[in-house]
């Protein structure tokens, strides 16, 4: 069991990773890999893994000769590059003392590599770099484009929970079992063994992956003083495919609803209810309606002009629709018409 104590400063900084993080979406992927699980559902997917893992990738098998891992490939950053650097930023102390602890219940000594990054050598922390990368470019870059559309969809779905029924339901539902005791000032995930973290005012970063079901892990500080960092499986279970999604804007408005997704998109430039009404070609009431919706969710701010009601999406609206082709248009002052609602389009 993992409880988080917070404190009322925590609840204010509580947030979700607004995009994936490579390399903590590559350890889900490993663990689910290397450990066994249903080998009807995922017996296909790691045979052709291993078949196609290239001989580079083999040094990270020495960092986890116990099915548990070092620290320091803890890595939350959604950038590849900097996140592929970061373990080397790791404190020589703390890189010691983790190879240390892993290597401590091992069946066989580590192999010269390893102690040379115990050691700190430049030519084992390349050799640990370069596996990292072409990991990723072997069992996530064919599928990435999946990853970031289910991260987003689950942005969104935490955000809109958050929203609606406050941050302690959003915890609560992306962690299934888990739950905030009596005051709420304790979140209790289910997990193996037994650990109490204070946040302190710190915080706390949620990091959703997609590969496998393990059980949530609880990262940092790192650096000290900065937020905790809470991984949690929000998949299916089963490994992303390349054909897994539609594409971006199918992933959020299977979320939000296709005529709200039409809303949000519209509103990168300030509407009038009227206006909104117009370009979607429903009633008045039902784009006030959607308006509402999205406003409750902080995605679009409203402000009064005189008689007219004025829309526009806010930052984290903007945030929700980065990439999409049709957000790109909206910058652009080229919103093309919105289809009205029909059969299989809801609202």
């Amino acid at each position: 069991m993992i409880r988080i104590h917070f404190t009322a400063a925590d609840w204010a900084r509580v947030r979700i990773a607004p995009r994936p993080a490579p390399l903590q979406e590559l350890n889900a992927a490993f663990m689910t890999l290397c450990h066994p699980g249903d080998a009807l559902l995922l017996g296909r997917w790691r045979q052709r893994l291993f078949r196609s893992l290239p001989a580079a990738v083999e040094p990270l098998a020495d960092l986890v000769p116990v099915r548990q891992a070092p620290l320091f490939l803890d890595v939350f950053g959604d950038d590849l590059g900097e996140a592929l650097d970061a373990p080397r930023a790791t404190s020589p102390a703390l890189v010691r003392a983790e190879l240390e602890r892993v290597y401590a219940g091992a069946p066989s000594p580590a192999p010269p590599w390893v102690r040379g990054l115990h050691r700190g050598d430049a030519d084992a922390w390349h050799l640990l770099r370069r596996a990292q990368h072409a990991a990723f470019e072997t069992v996530l870059r064919p599928v990435w484009d999946v990853v970031q559309d289910l991260h987003r969809a689950e942005f969104t779905r935490h955000a809109l929970t958050a929203a609606g029924h406050g941050v302690g339901a959003a915890l609560t539902e992306a962690v299934p079992g888990s739950r905030l005791r009596g005051d709420g000032g304790v979140w209790e995930i289910p997990a193996p063994g037994e650990r109490d973290v204070a946040a302190d005012g710190r915080g706390l970063v949620l990091v959703p992956t997609f590969h496998g079901t393990g059980h949530p892990v609880l990262a940092g500080p790192e650096p000290p003083g900065g937020p905790l960092f809470l991984t949690y499986p929000a998949g299916t279970g089963l490994p992303p495919t390349a054909t897994a999604s539609g594409g971006p804007e199918d992933a959020l408005a299977a979320v939000l609803g296709r005529t709200r997704l039409d809303v949000l998109l519209l509103l990168a430039e300030e509407h009038t209810t009227g206006g909104l009404a117009r370009r979607l070609r429903v009633s008045n009431a039902t784009a006030s309606a959607h308006a509402a919706a999205l406003r409750g969710a902080g995605l679009v701010g409203t402000v009064r002009a005189g008689k007219a009601v004025l829309h526009r999406r806010t930052p984290l609206g903007d945030l929700l629709v980065r990439g999409l082709p049709r957000a790109t248009a909206a910058a652009g002052r080229s919103v093309p018409p919105v289809s009205p609602p029909g059969p299989g389009r809801p609202g």
